[in-house]
């Protein structure tokens, strides 16, 4: 071992210190290897959930760093000088605008996502090797399409609530007013934008999660570890890839708060794109890379951390009942 080491990939010393460190792993194969649906889907409601109240300061952040603005008190040059003016301005209560919104979609949300995935992923073949990577990529999207679906409203809501000056209390005010000044559409309009963006990501992440977890765990026992570092990869992956997408997302869904009229008139992903190439540049389709790599790498090691600890646990508990 001594003679290859300097020969290693940084994927195969994750896999020998997860070897090393789990020495009386719990195997799946006890439990059955099938989960059933309502346990994919509880699982999937509550990491959704642990994931996006753990990272939402940071996500946050995200959103200000790339919305298009001329107010140099809303420009930030990095998270964590943002963070630093965001919660000595606004105070600690000011990184935690939106959240509300978060936490009613994101449970419902994931829990689709989850099942939609489990579902697909189990009628393509994604349990045979030859399948798995075209098959969990194709899950990934379809479980996007579902989930986003019912999420895209209320992610609209959470990103006017995170911007600097809003005078929103609560979500349902926030809801009622956009409804009433800009219409029902303003709460899809970013939505083939969104599944533009997140099916490569979703694609992405979960071929990428399947593929280093089987790398680092070739058993496929229960590993908080390999869960862990597979999921933070993944996210790691996806966010790089689909950063400018993000960002003219990010666009659309708070346009209607902008006082520029060619911000306000922006009103599909290519003309996002125009207008942030006019304004500034190749370089504006990377703002927020940083935060949302940030965001991603520790909630998607948290998220999928959570899912499988939580049908690991909740399918442990059926089978004791």
């Amino acid at each position: 071992m001594t003679s290859n080491a300097a020969h290693d990939t940084p994927l195969d010393t994750a896999a020998k210190l997860v070897a090393d460190f789990e020495e009386d792993e719990i195997d799946y194969e006890g439990l059955g290897a099938n989960y059933p649906l309502h346990i994919n889907m509880t699982a999937g409601s509550l990491a959704g959930i642990t994931e996006h109240a753990v990272m939402f300061p940071v996500d946050l952040v995200r959103t200000r760093m790339q919305v298009l603005t001329n107010n140099p008190a809303a420009k930030y040059t990095g998270v964590t000088e943002a963070l630093t003016r965001i919660s000595s301005v606004e105070g600690f209560k000011g990184l935690w605008k939106g959240i509300a919104s978060v936490i009613l979609g994101a449970g419902p949300a994931h829990a689709l996502y989850f099942g939609t995935y489990e579902i697909v992923k189990e009628h393509t073949g994604g349990n045979r090797s030859g399948l798995q990577l075209a098959s969990t990529g194709f899950a990934g999207a379809s479980a996007t399409i579902a989930s986003d679906a019912f999420m895209n409203p209320f992610d609209v809501i959470k990103q006017r609530m995170q911007l600097q000056g809003n005078h929103f209390r609560s979500v349902f005010q926030c809801a009622s007013e956009l409804y009433k000044a800009e219409g029902l559409r303003t709460f899809y309009v970013s939505y083939p934008t969104t599944l533009t963006m997140t099916i490569p990501f979703t694609a992405i992440q979960f071929a990428t999660y399947e593929w280093a977890k089987k790398l680092l765990n070739p058993r496929d026992s229960y590993s908080p570890t390999t869960h862990a570092v597979a999921g933070g990869l993944a996210g790691a992956a996806a966010a790089a890839l689909t950063n400018p997408l993000d960002v003219a997302k990010t666009v659309l869904q708070t346009r209607g708060c902008s006082s520029d009229p060619e911000i306000r008139n922006v009103n599909s992903m290519w003309s996002a794109f125009k207008l942030i190439k006019q304004k500034e540049g190749f370089h504006g389709f990377w703002r927020g890379l940083s935060p949302r790599i940030v965001t991603h790498v520790p909630s998607n090691a948290l998220c999928w951390l959570s899912y499988e600890g939580f049908r690991f646990f909740l399918l442990k508990q059926q089978g004791s009942a």
